[in-house]
C-alpha cells in the first residue's frame, strides 16, 4: 500500500468514526425531557398538484416552536457543573435563544441571550418569558456573536453555540431519526440552512441508515452562505445577508457543519423571497400554521426540485420554526402571489384619453385585474399617452407570457415589472403625486362586491363619460373591493354625474376636501 493510499484509509476510517460517533450521539441524545415528537403532516392538495407525496415535518409543534429546543437540551445535558456555576450565553437570531432559554429553564442553569437589534419583538419576548436575560446587541448574528464571545471572556461563561457545536448539531440529528421512523420510504427530504446545525445533524443520521436518500439544502437567496462556503471549498463570510427570513440571516456556515453537509448532502437550492411567500401560504393553507420564514423555507425548495423532477416520489420538507413577527403577513400578503406565478406586474402605455381605461380592461378577457394605479400628468396634445402601473392574476408563467404577447400585438407598450424589486416593493405604493394640470377634479372612495367583471361594470357606467384623472384599485381577495377615483367634472355636469353614480348602486363616499388628497394629490 503507497503512503497516499495509506492516507486516504485513514481519512476513509477517520470519518467513519466521526459518523458512527454522531449516530451514536444522537440515538442517545435525551431531548424528549422538553421536545416532542412532531408529527409528519401529509399535504394532500400539494401532493396532487405537484406529482408527488408530500410530507411536511412539524417543528411548530415544538414548545418553543421551533426544532432549536433539542440542540440546546442535549448541550446543556452534557455540560459539567463547573461549566454551570457562572451560567450560559448564546448569540442567536431568535430560535436558538428560545430554546437555549427553555432547556437553561428546565435545568436551573443561568441564560443570558445575546441578540441582533433587529431580531422580531415575538421572539426577544419569548426568551424573556422564559426567564433568561436578553442582551440586544449589533445589526447582524455576527456582531452578536462577536459581542456575546467577549461577554464570555469577562463573566466566566460557557458558550452555546446555536449551531457549530458537535451536541447541538446531534440533537438537532433527532428530528432525522423520527423522520425515517414515520416515513422509512422517503426519498428526498429538503433542510433549510443557515448555520446548517439542523442540516448537518439529520443529513449525517439519514445517510448512515439511509445511504439512498437524497438529502437537500435550501438556502435563501440573499443568505445563501452554504452555496458560498461550497464554492469556495471552506466557509466564507458573505458580505451582507437579507433579514426577511431572519432565522437563517447567517454569513458564515459554521465549520463543523460544513464538513458534515460536504460529506453527507447531495444538493443545496436557493429560493426567492417570493418563493418564500408562497410556501408560508400553502402550508397556512394545508395546516392552518403560519410558518415564519426560515421555516417555510425547505417548502420552498421542494417546490422548486419538482419543477424539474420526474415525480411520484416521496418528499420531506422541514417546518423549522414558526415564530412569525405578525406585521411581516402584510408582506407575505403582497408577496405570495408573485412567489406563486399567479400575479404579473406591468408597466403599460395606454392613451390619454375617456375610455382607453375600459379598453384596455376588455382587451385582458376576463383576466382579473388585482391592482391599478394611474395619476394623469399632463395633457399638451392629443396624442397624449399614461403610463399606468397594473397587477392581474394568471394562471402559470405560461399565461404570463400570453397576456404580454396579447397587450403588445393590440399596440400597447409593455414593460413586465414582475421579477423587479424596486416596483415590487416601493414603485406600486408611490404611483400618483400632484396633478400639473389644473383640472375640475373630483375625487371619490367607492366600495363595491368583488365579483368578474365588477371593475368593468364601474368603467362603463363612468369612464366613457368623464375623464379618469387618478385611479387605484388593489383586489386583496376581500368581498369587498375598494377603489380610489378622480374625475374631471365641470361645474354643468355635476347632475348627470351624480345620476350615473346613483344608477352605478356602488356605496361611494366624495373625498375632495380630504386632507390627505389636498396635501399629497390636488
Amino acid at each position: 500500500m503507497t503512503d497516499a493510499e495509506q492516507q486516504a484509509l485513514l481519512s476513509t476510517q477517520a470519518t467513519q468514526g466521526q459518523a458512527l460517533e454522531y449516530l451514536r450521539k444522537i440515538l442517545l441524545a435525551p431531548v424528549y425531557d422538553v421536545a416532542v415528537e412532531s408529527e409528519l403532516t401529509p399535504l394532500n392538495k400539494l401532493s396532487a398538484r405537484l406529482g408527488n407525496q408530500i410530507y411536511l415535518k412539524r417543528e411548530d409543534q415544538q414548545p418553543v416552536h421551533s426544532f432549536k429546543l433539542r440542540g440546546a437540551y442535549n448541550k446543556l445535558t452534557n455540560l459539567s457543573e463547573q461549566q454551570c456555576i457562572h451560567g450560559v450565553i448564546a448569540a442567536s437570531a431568535g430560535n436558538h435563544a428560545q430554546g437555549l432559554a427553555m432547556a437553561a429553564s428546565k435545568l436551573g442553569i443561568k441564560a443570558t441571550i445575546v441578540m441582533p437589534i433587529t431580531t422580531p419583538d415575538i421572539k426577544v419576548d419569548n426568551v424573556r418569558r422564559f426567564g433568561a436575560e436578553v442582551r440586544l446587541v449589533g445589526k447582524s448574528f455576527n456582531e452578536a456573536q462577536a459581542a456575546s464571545i467577549e461577554f464570555a471572556d469577562t463573566e466566566n461563561k460557557t458558550i452555546i453555540h446555536p449551531f457549530d457545536d458537535a451536541d447541538v448539531i446531534a440533537g438537532q440529528g433527532t428530528v432525522a431519526k423520527e423522520l425515517l421512523q414515520q416515513q422509512p420510504k422517503a426519498n428526498v427530504v429538503f433542510i433549510p440552512v443557515g448555520g446548517g446545525g439542523l442540516l448537518a445533524g439529520m443529513a449525517v443520521y439519514l445517510k448512515q441508515l439511509r445511504p439512498d436518500i437524497k438529502v437537500i439544502g435550501v438556502e435563501a437567496e440573499d443568505s445563501a452562505c452554504l452555496k458560498a462556503a461550497l464554492a469556495q471549498g471552506k466557509p466564507t463570510d458573505l458580505e451582507q445577508v437579507g433579514l426577511f427570513a431572519d432565522g437563517v440571516a447567517v454569513k458564515r456556515i459554521g465549520q463543523h457543519t460544513f464538513e458534515l453537509i460536504k460529506q453527507y448532502c447531495d444538493d443545496v437550492i436557493t429560493v426567492t423571497t417570493d418563493e418564500i411567500c408562497a410556501s408560508i401560504k400553502d402550508i397556512f393553507e394545508h395546516t392552518r400554521v403560519i410558518a415564519e420564514p426560515a421555516g417555510a423555507l425547505s417548502l420552498a425548495g421542494l417546490q422548486k426540485y419538482c419543477q424539474s423532477s420526474s415525480g411520484d416520489e416521496s418528499l420531506v420538507a422541514i417546518l423549522s420554526g414558526a415564530n412569525m413577527n405578525f406585521h411581516t403577513l402584510r408582506y407575505v400578503s403582497e408577496r405570495c402571489e408573485l412567489g406563486e406565478q399567479k400575479e404579473v406586474v406591468l408597466a403599460v402605455t395606454i392613451p390619454e384619453q375617456k375610455g382607453s381605461f375600459r379598453n384596455f380592461c376588455h382587451t385582458l378577457q376576463g383576466r382579473v385585474i388585482t391592482e391599478f394605479n394611474y395619476r394623469h400628468a399632463s395633457r399638451a396634445t392629443q396624442q397624449d399617452i399614461a403610463h399606468v402601473f397594473v397587477g392581474v392574476r394568471v394562471a402559470d408563467q405560461a399565461e404570463r407570457q400570453q397576456l404580454i404577447s396579447l397587450l403588445e400585438q393590440e399596440n400597447y407598450q409593455v414593460s413586465d415589472l414582475t421579477d423587479n424589486e424596486l416596483a415590487k416593493l416601493h414603485v406600486r405604493y408611490m404611483v400618483g403625486g400632484q396633478n400639473p394640470v389644473k383640472t375640475q377634479e373630483r375625487i371619490f372612495r367607492f366600495q363595491f362586491p368583488e365579483y368578474p367583471g365588477a371593475l368593468e361594470k364601474f368603467l362603463d357606467t363612468l369612464g366613457e363619460h368623464w375623464n379618469i384623472s387618478l385611479f387605484h384599485y388593489r383586489n386583496h381577495g376581500a368581498a369587498f373591493g375598494q377603489v380610489l377615483a378622480g374625475f374631471e367634472v365641470n361645474n354643468d355636469d355635476s347632475l348627470d354625474f351624480f345620476n350615473h353614480l346613483k344608477d352605478l348602486a356602488y356605496e361611494w363616499q366624495e373625498e375632495t376636501n380630504n386632507q390627505a388628497y389636498q396635501a399629497f394629490l390636488a
